[in-house]
């Protein structure tokens, strides 16, 4: 992956990362129907990636503390398997005002500041993800689609 991508990853904003990727979309001349996915798919993943990012509290989907946010750690999450149990995982942290489910230290974990899950939340639920019982599953259709998806965005970064 190119320098510039990892500085862009470790410290822009949300915006500007999407703006990279919906660029490089388009200069790869990408069907309509995966540009139409990974923009929203994007930004939904870097809807929490980034605050926690910003507070100092990334983890990797085995709860493991990362120092930074990388392409290789936006991958993991793109997983979605991985992206619903992060979903579930910020819910229960934001009820309990601390940041549950991880390797992290207690003292990092005390410091959890709610993170919105609405714009996660919203497309999750496009893809009939159960919001309310982490325990259903959703359509196995689902899942393969997003493979996909994390497919064109690993081309791209």
């Amino acid at each position: 992956m190119k320098p510039e991508t990892y500085e862009l990853f470790k410290s822009a904003n949300i915006e500007t990362i999407i703006e990279r990727i919906a660029t490089e979309l388009a200069t790869r001349n990408e069907s309509p129907f995966w540009s139409d996915k990974v923009v929203p798919f994007s930004t939904a993943i870097l809807s929490v990636l980034i605050p926690l990012r910003d507070k100092g509290s990334l983890f990797d989907p085995q709860g493991a503390y990362q120092s930074s946010l990388t392409p290789e750690l936006f991958l993991e999450w793109s997983d979605f398997l991985s992206l619903k149990t992060l979903a579930f995982t910020i819910q229960k942290s934001n009820v309990a005002g601390e940041l549950l489910r991880t390797k992290l230290d207690k003292a990092k974990t005390q410091t959890h500041e709610n993170i919105d899950l609405k714009l996660l939340g919203a497309y999750l639920s496009r893809y009939t993800v159960n919001l309310e019982h982490e325990d259903l599953d959703f359509p196995i259709a689902n899942y393969n689609l997003h493979q996909g998806v994390s497919n064109v965005i690993k081309s791209l970064l």
